[in-house]
């Protein structure tokens, strides 16, 4: 079942101060049209950089990640007030002689915004890096500590090898005017939602007796591609099978899902998706910013569709 694309609008949405690879934000219009319009609680299950979660309206949300340090960052910017957030943001920064430009400006650190400011960081950056990654952080909150490396790293992205250690490198940014209001007001969204935050595999909320109106969007890492959350082969053709068994066992008992990811990337054609698709219903996203669809194909080289068990109204 198709359904044709359905042309960008510019709406208000909060962004998360996280770059996560593979956020929606930019797709989040596209999207959120095809949710049921009154939801009771909304699990969001692969929640990544929270771009989806954060623009819901639920009684509930349950935002659930299996990166453990990821949900207690989010926890923790929850339950902590604003202004200690800030602060203990800025106490890092001054304690490991990283730049601050939103108040001294770039010129101070004899650089400019195209040149950025990683030789200034570098050094620092590499010490706080191996303090988080080590436990080692002395007098400074952990939860801090990562969204600081974060602020400071190389496209503000997250990566984390196979022993678990946070590997991303210096980037040329800080924490600078434009990540701190993208902060706050992620901060101030997140209060106006009654969140709950969970750090488990999927499967955990299979067998979860579900309400009527309870609604599941589903985000997984994408087989096809070689994004950096996926480069240790955590997600593979056999995980692929069994999330797509698992939903179909979640269609079964009446329980409405939203199912996010890229059919073809490059030249390849997730052919597990293309044939588990078809028994749904199946809206093509214009993540492309162009007027490229399944039939043009081989003119684009990222298709990216959602799957939802219901047909919107």
């Amino acid at each position: 079942m198709r359904d044709k694309k359905i042309g960008i609008t510019q709406d208000k949405y909060i962004k998360s101060p996280l770059n996560y690879i593979g956020g929606k934000y930019k797709l989040l219009n596209q999207i959120v049209r095809y949710f049921p319009k009154n939801i009771d609680t909304f699990y969001d299950l692969f929640a990544g950089g929270c771009d989806v979660a954060i623009n819901i309206k639920a009684n509930k949300i349950v935002v659930n990640d299996i990166n453990d340090s990821l949900i207690n960052l989010y926890r923790f910017i929850y339950e902590t007030e604003l202004e200690k957030l800030i602060e203990q943001i800025q106490k890092v920064i001054v304690e490991y002689e990283l730049s601050d430009t939103s108040k001294n400006g770039y010129k101070y650190y004899g650089t400019d915004s195209s040149i950025g400011l990683k030789k200034i960081n570098n050094s620092s950056y590499i010490k706080l890096r191996e303090n988080f990654n080590h436990c080692t952080l002395s007098n400074i909150n952990k939860n801090v500590a990562f969204y600081v490396l974060i602020a400071f790293s190389f496209n503000n992205q997250i990566r984390f090898n196979k022993s678990g250690y946070f590997n991303t490198p210096c980037g040329k940014r800080d924490f600078n005017k434009s990540l701190k209001n993208k902060f706050i007001n992620f901060k101030k969204e997140m209060i106006s939602k009654n969140l709950i935050f969970t750090s488990q595999s999927y499967e955990f909320f299979l067998d979860n007796q579900f309400s009527k109106n309870d609604f599941l969007y589903i985000d997984p890492p994408y087989l096809i591609s070689m994004a950096p959350y996926n480069e240790n082969n955590l997600w593979n053709e056999k995980k692929e099978i069994e999330l797509y068994n698992n939903l179909n066992k979640i269609h079964n008992k009446n329980v409405k899902f939203a199912l996010s990811n890229v059919l073809i990337h490059n030249g390849k054609v997730n052919r597990i998706l293309e044939q588990w698709m078809k028994k749904y219903y199946v809206h093509y996203l214009d993540s492309n910013y162009n007027n490229s669809n399944y039939q043009k194909k081989n003119k684009q080289k990222t298709v990216e569709v959602l799957i939802t068990n219901f047909k919107s109204k």
